[in-house]
C-alpha cells in the first residue's frame, strides 16, 4: 500500500493499493491477448479509439486537474490551462500519425523482385512514467504505442498513480479492448517485474539516468527494445547582443517551470562576460518576481516540491554549491514542501551544482568569453537533452546550435514544444523521441516482404549452369 501526500500541505490523501507480483503477470497476459486483437485493426479504427480518448479527457478536464494538483502540488492554472490541453493535442495527433505509418514498394532493389516494406506493431510495451507530469508522460508513451498498434501496461510513480490509472479507464471508454491499456502501481519492485516480464516486448522509461541504466540492464536477458527519456542540465548560452530582459525573463521561466522539476529546465546560464554583470542582475529580479504559493491561488507561479525528501535534496545541493547565492536559497516556511527560486553566480563550472541534476527551482549564472569556450562549458556534463542560445545574430545561433550535444536547442526561448517535434536527448539523457511522428516510429517495426515476379527463363539463374 502506498500513502499518497499532497505535497502543497503535507497532509495525506488516500492510499493506493501496489499491484502484487501476479497482478503484474495478469495484467501483462491481457495485454498480449487485446494485442493480438488490436494489431489487426485498421489505421482509421485506431485512430477513432484515440480521437474518443481526447474528448473524453476534455469532458474530465476538472477531475484531472483535480487529481494531478492533489498529487504533484503544481499549480491549477499550468495544468488546466497548459498541460491538459496540450495532452489533448497529442492525442489528436497521434491518431493523424495512427494513419500515416506507410509502407514503401519498390522494385529496383534486386531484378525480378518488388520489395514492399510494412511497418508493423512491436507488441506489449512496458512503461515507466515519472512523477513530475504523471498525465503528460503517461500520454506520451500510451499514445504513440497505440497508434502503432500496441498494447500498454504502464507503471506510474508510486507518488502520482491516480491520472494514470484514470487514463486507462478512459481509454476502455473510448472503445480499446479490453486489456489493451493497463496500468500497475508500485515502487521499483513493481517496476522491475514490469521490465523483466517475459511478455514485455520493449521498455519504455522516462526518469533519472541511474534509473535507464538499471532498466536497461533488466531487459538484456528477454533482448527487449529500450526507450528512455532521462535526466538533463540544460544551458542557456547568453551572448553579449541577447536582449537581456527577454533572456531574464525565458530562461527564469524555463529554469522554475513545475518547480524546476523537469529535465528540460534552464539550469545553467552562461553569459558573454562582456555583460555578465548586467545579466546576473536581470536574473535576479526576475527570480524575485516568481510566486511560489498554494496551487490554487491565481497569484501562484509555483507550487511545491514533491516531497519533504526531495525539498531536503534540493537545499543540500544549494548549501554546498559553489558561488554566492544572489536570491532564495532556502526552503519557505508554512505548511507544504515550498522552495524558494534561487540564483546562484560564480559558480565553479566544475562543481557539483553545475554538473549535477538538482530538480528543483535552482539556476546558476556564469561567465564565458568566446564562442569555443561556450560550446566547451554547454558540453561539460553527462547529460544531452535540451539548450537553448540567445543572440540576435541567426548565423551564431545556428553555428553554436549545431556544435552543441543536445537533442534540442531554442534560439531565444527555453521550453517551447509541439506535438509535431521530437523530444529525447543523447548521452546521459538517453535515446528514444516522445512526440511527432518519430515516437510512433519508434514503436514499430519495419517488415520486409520480397514478392518474386521473374519470367520463367529467369527462375533459375541461382542454379549453377
Amino acid at each position: 500500500m502506498t500513502t499518497l501526500i499532497n505535497p502543497a500541505d503535507g497532509q495525506t490523501i488516500e492510499d493506493v493499493r501496489d499491484t502484487p507480483p501476479d497482478g503484474v503477470t495478469r495484467a501483462v497476459h491481457a495485454a498480449r491477448e487485446a494485442f493480438e486483437q488490436w494489431r489487426e485493426t485498421t489505421p482509421g479504427e485506431r485512430a477513432l479509439v484515440l480521437l474518443r480518448l481526447a474528448d473524453l479527457v476534455e469532458r474530465d478536464a476538472g477531475e484531472l486537474t483535480r487529481l494531478e494538483v492533489e498529487e504533484t502540488g503544481k499549480p491549477a492554472s499550468v495544468f488546466r490551462d497548459g498541460e491538459l490541453p496540450f495532452a489533448v493535442d497529442n492525442l489528436r495527433f497521434f491518431a493523424g500519425a495512427a494513419r500515416s505509418l506507410d509502407g514503401t514498394g519498390a522494385g529496383v532493389f534486386s531484378a525480378g523482385y518488388t520489395s514492399v516494406l510494412i511497418k508493423r506493431p512491436i507488441g506489449v510495451v512496458g512503461a515507466i512514467a515519472p512523477w513530475n507530469f504523471p498525465f503528460i508522460m503517461a500520454v506520451w508513451k500510451i499514445g504513440p504505442a497505440v497508434a502503432a498498434g500496441n498494447a500498454v501496461v504502464i507503471k506510474p510513480a508510486p507518488r502520482t498513480p491516480r491520472t494514470t490509472l484514470r487514463l486507462a479507464e478512459l481509454f476502455a471508454e473510448a472503445g480499446a479492448p479490453e486489456g489493451l491499456v493497463r496500468a500497475v502501481t508500485g515502487g521499483a519492485d513493481v517496476g522491475r517485474a514490469l521490465v523483466t516480464d517475459p511478455g514485455v516486448d520493449m521498455v519504455s522509461v522516462t526518469g533519472s539516468t541511474a534509473t535507464g541504466r538499471e532498466v536497461m540492464r533488466g531487459a538484456v536477458d528477454g533482448l527487449k527494445r529500450v526507450h528512455l527519456e532521462l535526466g538533463g542540465k540544460a544551458p542557456a548560452l547568453v551572448f553579449g547582443d541577447a536582449p537581456l530582459e527577454d533572456m531574464a525573463a525565458g530562461v527564469v521561466m524555463g529554469a522554475t517551470y513545475n518547480t524546476g522539476q523537469d529535465c528540460t529546465a534552464a539550469t545553467r546560464v552562461y553569459v558573454e562576460r562582456s555583460r555578465y554583470t548586467e545579466a546576473v542582475e536581470a536574473l535576479r529580479e526576475a527570480v524575485a518576481r516568481v510566486r511560489p504559493g498554494d496551487p490554487w491561488a491565481a497569484d501562484a507561479d509555483i507550487g511545491p516540491l514533491i516531497s519533504a525528501e526531495h525539498r531536503e535534496r534540493v537545499h543540500g545541493f544549494v548549501t554546498r554549491a559553489s558561488g554566492r547565492v544572489v536570491h532564495g536559497g532556502a526552503p519557505i516556511d508554512g505548511p507544504g514542501f515550498h522552495y524558494a527560486p534561487t540564483l546562484i553566480a560564480d559558480a565553479d563550472p566544475a562543481s557539483e551544482i553545475v554538473r549535477s541534476e538538482v530538480f528543483g527551482p535552482v539556476l546558476v549564472a556564469m561567465p564565458f568569453d568566446g564562442e569555443d569556450e561556450a560550446v566547451r562549458l554547454a558540453n561539460a556534463t553527462p547529460y544531452g537533452l535540451a539548450s537553448s542560445v540567445w543572440s540576435m545574430d541567426v548565423a551564431r545561433a545556428l553555428r553554436v546550435s549545431h556544435r552543441l550535444d543536445v537533442g534540442v536547442t531554442w534560439v531565444n526561448d527555453h521550453l517551447p514544444i509541439a506535438s509535431e517535434a521530437p523530444h529525447g536527448g543523447v548521452k546521459g539523457s538517453g535515446f528514444g523521441k516522445d512526440m511527432s511522428q518519430e515516437a510512433v516510429l519508434e514503436y514499430s517495426v519495419t517488415r520486409h516482404l520480397m514478392i518474386k515476379h521473374a519470367a520463367p527463363e529467369a527462375r533459375d539463374s541461382f542454379r549453377p549452369a
